[in-house]
C-alpha cells in the first residue's frame, strides 16, 4: 500500500469512526430521554440524563486513554446530538413509544455502536488488543450504568441479562477483524449485527449468564429457633 492508499484508508477510517460515535450518542441519548420521560422528569431532567448517557461511556474511554479533554466534552457535535435526541424524544412522544421495548431498542443500538468505536479508538491510538477490548466493552456499558444509577435503577450490567458480554463479543470482532485485516466496514457491521443480535435474541428468548449464589435460602439458619 503506497502512502496515497494509507491517506485514503485512514480518512475512510476516521469518517466511519466519527459517524459511528454520532450514531451511537443519539441511540444512547434517546434510550436516557425515553427512561427519563418514564421517571417523570422534567425538561431539563430528561435532556441531562440523556447527555450524561450519551456521553458517559465515550468520556470513560477518553480519560482511560488520556484524551483530556474527552471529545464528548469539548466538541459541540456530541452535545447538539444529545440534546436534539431529547428533544426528538420529547417532541414525538408518542411516537418514540409506539416502537416495541424503546429503551432496550436504542440502547441495544447505542451498545454495539459504542463497542465498535471504543475498540476503534483504542487500537487507531496504538494500544493493543487487550486495552480495546476492555475500553470497546466500558465504552459500550458506561452510559447505561449511569443511566441507572441516575434514575434509581440496579445497572443492568450487574443483572444476569447478557448486556456487557455481547459488548465484548462486538469488540473482539472488530479487533480480530483488525488483525486478520478485514476492511474495515465489513467488520464493523459485523460487529454491530452481532452485538445487537445477541442482545435482542437473549431479551426475546430470555438467555441468561449463570448465576451463582452462596446463600442456601431453603435451609433455616443455624441456631434460628423453629
Amino acid at each position: 500500500m503506497n502512502v496515497h492508499e494509507f491517506a485514503v484508508a485512514s480518512l475512510s477510517d476516521h469518517r466511519l469512526f466519527a459517524f459511528l460515535d454520532l450514531a451511537g450518542t443519539f441511540a444512547f441519548a434517546i434510550s436516557g430521554a425515553v427512561a427519563a420521560k418514564d421517571r417523570n422528569l422534567d425538561g431539563f431532567g430528561i435532556m441531562a440524563v440523556a447527555f450524561t448517557v450519551a456521553c458517559g461511556g465515550g468520556v470513560m474511554r477518553d480519560l482511560c486513554l488520556g484524551v483530556v479533554p474527552p471529545a464528548g466534552l469539548s466538541e459541540w457535535q456530541y452535545l447538539a446530538t444529545a440534546l436534539c435526541a431529547a428533544a426528538l424524544t420529547m417532541a414525538a412522544g408518542r411516537l418514540v413509544t409506539r416502537l416495541a421495548h424503546p429503551v432496550i431498542l436504542f440502547d441495544s443500538l447505542g451498545l454495539g455502536l459504542f463497542a465498535v468505536t471504543g475498540a476503534q479508538k483504542s487500537l487507531l491510538l496504538g494500544h493493543n488488543a487487550e486495552v480495546a477490548l476492555l475500553l470497546g466493552m466500558v465504552t459500550a456499558v458506561g452510559g447505561g450504568v449511569v443511566r441507572d444509577v441516575l434514575l434509581n435503577r440496579v445497572p443492568v450490567v450487574l443483572k444476569r441479562e447478557i448486556y456487557a458480554s455481547a459488548a465484548l463479543v462486538a469488540a473482539a470482532i472488530e479487533v480480530a477483524g483488525e488483525r486478520l485485516g478485514w476492511t474495515s466496514s465489513w467488520r464493523t457491521w459485523l460487529a454491530l449485527g452481532a452485538c445487537f443480535t445477541l442482545r435482542y435474541l437473549s431479551l426475546h428468548y430470555g438467555w441468561n449468564l449463570p448465576r451463582f449464589s452462596g446463600r442456601q435460602e431453603d435451609q433455616p439458619d443455624e441456631g434460628r429457633p423453629g
